[in-house]
């Protein structure tokens, strides 16, 4: 199978290495570094607070900034475009969050009155479920043996406390979000120009700034088409669920947009969420079904023709790495860590690939 854009992952081929990667040479610079990550890991985990909301500065930073640029050859003032461009951003948030609201509400009341719906179109399911169920239940019987009952532990987090707990840190975070995100907006550019100042020889600054300019547009060239990818991913699928009676296009839109950003656990679950909006919605089987292969034609489109296309070869990722990326921010950082961890590892693959010391770690990251 052939690599895939870094939103829509595919296990690949086995492919050459080229042969101007420079291998690791001094393992004492390598041991540093690790220390270095594990330090900085730690401190994102301890500091989380903090760092989130400024991780998430940055990517918005990054997603703004065309929008930006543009403003500014336009000769309108930094303060004045950012502002400009904050309000339009979280705007459309909230005036998303307002009219999904009451239909969320709705789907929600609905759920407890559609068991039994659920449960009649399912009953040919029963059995099977049942069966497992036996078979489970025996060997957990068998495993446990004839040892004396002791009394259980006391169970730590469930997942439903997990998700949570880092959804309201991330909104408690919402403010020092806007607040980073101005600033970056504004006066980013500061720390580059510093940068340049202190450097020794005209050479290391110019390169210093081809480096920033090249790894700020392919990061904001990522982002911006992905965001687009998503929204006509939305698009396409509210449509397609008011075509076939499930209604509410704005909320299914949205819901389809948003786990669009998430690879592979992101369009599995909306698959599941859409499947189950037919089942409450439709009284036969092969109707209830109609939403969920829409929604599944709709992600082949797009993620097997349009996005490769746009996007290239260059923009892919290992799907273990991802995997393990997804996994590991949402033990640091919960549903934030997952939003975040997609565009955290494309920018860290994106700037490997321009640093001639790091190309060893960026052909690594590569699907």
């Amino acid at each position: 199978m052939k690599g895939a854009p870094l939103k829509n992952l595919e296990v690949v081929s086995p492919i050459e290495v080229p042969e101007d990667l420079p291998p690791p040479s001094d393992p004492k610079v390598i041991f540093l570094g690790g220390l270095f990550v594990l330090a900085l890991l730690a401190a994102a985990y301890m500091a989380r607070e903090i760092i989130l909301p400024f991780v998430f500065a940055i990517v918005l930073m990054l997603l703004l900034q065309p929008a930006f640029r543009i403003l500014e050859r336009l000769h309108v003032p930094r303060t004045i475009a950012a502002l400009l461009l904050i309000l339009a951003l979280f705007g459309t948030v909230v005036g998303l969050g307002t009219a999904i609201s009451s239909p969320a509400r709705t789907w929600a009341a609905k759920l407890p009155e559609g068991i039994p719906r659920l449960q009649e179109q399912l009953n040919f399911m029963r059995e099977p479920l049942d069966t497992l169920q036996r078979f489970l239940q025996q060997v957990e019987d068998f495993g446990a043996g004839p040892s004396p009952t002791v009394a259980a532990a006391p169970q730590g987090p469930t997942l439903l406390s997990k998700l949570f707990t880092g959804t309201r840190d991330f909104a408690s975070g919402f403010f020092k979000t806007v607040l980073f995100l101005f600033f970056l907006l504004v006066y980013g550019d500061i720390f580059l120009h510093r940068l340049v100042e202190i450097l020794p020889r005209f050479r290391s600054k110019r390169q210093v700034v081809e480096i920033s300019q090249q790894i700020e547009s392919d990061v904001s060239a990522y982002l911006v088409t992905i965001t687009i990818m998503n929204a006509a991913v939305g698009i396409a699928t509210g449509l397609a669920m008011w075509s076939t009676g499930v209604g509410d296009p704005i909320l299914w839109g949205t819901v389809a947009f948003l786990l669009n950003y998430v690879p592979i656990l992101g369009p599995a679950f909306g698959m599941l969420l859409f499947f189950l909006a037919g089942l409450l919605t439709h009284d036969t089987l092969w109707q209830s079904l109609l939403p969920v292969g829409l929604y599944l034609g709709i992600l082949l489109i797009e993620g097997e023709t349009i996005t490769p296309i746009l996007l290239a070869r260059r923009f892919t990722l290992n799907p273990v790495l991802v995997i393990i990326s997804l996994v590991f921010w949402f033990w640091m950082w919960g549903i934030p860590g997952v939003i975040l961890s997609m565009p955290m590892l494309a920018i860290a693959k994106i700037i490997c690939d321009r640093l001639q010391p790091l190309a060893a770690f960026g052909h690594f990251l590569e699907g």
